[in-house]
Formats: structure tokens, C-alpha cells, sequence
């Protein structure tokens, strides 16, 4: 029986960036600002690059990363079917 394998969001978030290229601005926990695109990451690393230069930058120093271009990664709210309703009475 094969296991089903499920990606952090973490993951999930750095390799959609990294397959689409999507220039990415990264600031580190000492307020360094760092631009680039991710061409590889790890449990403990992420590769940026930018103008022919790479940076291994330590997710540790990592405090925030924004995506230069809004991403979609999941289904948007109208592609997933509405939950039932709820009833607020309580049965008899």
C-alpha cells in the first residue's frame, strides 16, 4: 500500500514560487530585504537568485516573504461548494 504524501504549506507556497519563477521579496529577522527568485529550497535553506548572483539564505533569518505578483495556489471561495446551513433551533 502506497503512502499518501501531503506538503506543508510551507512547501507548497516555496516550490509553486520556485516552478513559476515568481519574483519574491524576503525580508530577514534583522530587516535586510532580499529579492530574487527561489530556484531551490530544503528543510532548512532557500537558494534566491537574482541578476546572475545566488544568495543561500537560512530560513531561520527568514521573518517574512512576499510574492511580488498575487498567487492563486488553491481553489478560490466560488470553486468550492457552499456547506450545508446551519440551524440554530436545537431539536426536540
Amino acid at each position: 500500500m502506497a503512502a499518501e504524501r501531503t506538503q506543508n504549506l510551507q512547501d507548497t507556497f516555496l516550490n509553486y514560487v520556485r516552478k513559476n519563477k515568481v519574483p519574491l521579496t524576503i525580508f530577514l529577522v534583522n530587516g535586510v530585504k532580499l529579492q530574487g527568485v527561489v530556484t531551490w529550497f530544503d528543510n532548512f535553506c532557500v537558494l534566491l537568485r537574482r541578476d546572475g548572483h545566488s544568495q543561500l539564505v537560512y530560513k531561520h533569518a527568514i521573518s517574512t516573504v512576499m510574492p511580488g505578483q498575487p498567487i492563486q495556489m488553491f481553489e478560490s471561495p466560488e470553486d468550492v461548494p457552499a456547506a450545508a446551513p446551519v440551524s440554530a433551533e436545537r431539536p426536540r
